[in-house]
């Protein structure tokens, strides 16, 4: 099997992070399961030497990662309309549709962004994230719609990865929060980590308990039974802007899985049932690995979104 390896210099010690932590936090695009079966299979190495996840990094090892050669995808080119942003030969923004699921998965082997991206860029993507992520650097919920950015190649990847680890991608949503948050702006500061019964969902826990998570927001405007806020993510941490909203007390419209009860009120003030996660990425700031220049990136409200602005302002 061919292998592309990458070495890199441990610059400070991390006497309480696990190597496949450390690992995970430089790639993020991995997942810490991958990267443990990595250490596991002995293709990572400090100081040439194969180790265990549990290790400690220190100040000065050398670290090889070998990573397998991308195989042919198993997804399948499908004809499915994008709306292209940007476009070059290093990589693409899209405005996603909600509704689409960004890769194949159980229950979604086909109609993904993945199936698309394969018929547009006729096999033109990257390969870190393997047979099923071709190009993915980062997603987006199935039900939330705005930019994404997808890498035609895996140096334009590990570029893009590398901006969205050091957390220097500004990341802005626009989202519907149920009822009206005491504060015009603020700052939310809570870890996340996955919820103890319920394995599908994630929750705002104790600072040490999960992974650090922060979201900036703002008021947009006032709207009956309603808000329309603006949210910057500072971490990308799974469900983060749902599960933030949710521990302010006004989870976002359309959320049944963090928000039902709050829903059942809106809809019966307004007579609104929003049709999904009233979820939007609006703007994507990163600088282009190959010019180096700053790239921002806006994505217009989408219809549905915008009909449930008119409908709850009419009731204003």
């Amino acid at each position: 099997m061919k292998m592309r390896t990458e070495h890199f210099t441990v610059e400070q010690s991390q006497p309480g992070v696990r190597l496949d932590t450390f690992l995970r936090v430089k790639f993020p695009d991995t997942s810490r399961g991958a990267m443990q079966r990595l250490i596991e299979e002995g293709q990572v190495r400090v100081n040439g030497k194969p180790t265990k996840p549990t290790h400690n990094p220190r100040a000065g090892e050398q670290i090889e990662v070998h990573w397998p050669e991308a195989k042919p995808a198993v997804a399948q080119p499908e004809k499915i309309p994008l709306d292209i942003l940007f476009e070059d030969k290093s990589l693409l923004v899209l405005n996603k549709t909600a509704g689409i699921v960004v890769h194949p998965a159980a229950g979604h082997s086909d109609g993904t962004l993945v199936n698309a991206l394969l018929h547009h860029c006729e096999g033109s993507l990257s390969g870190i994230g393997g047979v099923v992520r071709p190009g993915i650097v980062h997603r987006l919920d199935k039900e939330t719609s705005g930019c994404l950015v997808v890498a035609k190649n895996d140096e334009t990847h590990l570029a893009l990865s590398e901006q969205f680890a050091a957390r220097e991608v500004k990341k802005i949503y626009h989202a519907l929060v149920c009822g009206e948050p005491a504060r015009k702006t603020g700052e939310i500061q809570a870890a996340i980590a996955r919820h103890a019964t319920k394995r599908k969902r994630m929750t705002a826990v104790p600072d040490g308990e999960g992974r650090a998570a922060h979201t900036s927001y703002r008021i947009l405007e006032h709207l009956y039974a309603a808000t329309l806020m603006e949210a910057q993510i500072h971490t990308g941490r799974t469900h983060q802007v749902r599960v933030h909203f949710q521990f302010l007390g006004h989870p976002l419209v359309g959320d049944e899985t963090y928000g039902a009860k709050q829903n059942k009120k809106v809809t019966a003030l307004t007579g609104y049932t929003a049709p999904r996660v009233m979820l939007h990425a609006r703007e994507l700031t990163f600088v282009h690995p190959r010019t180096n220049k700053e790239m921002r990136f806006e994505a217009p409200l989408p219809e549905d979104f915008l009909a449930a602005l008119k409908l709850l302002r009419v009731k204003n």
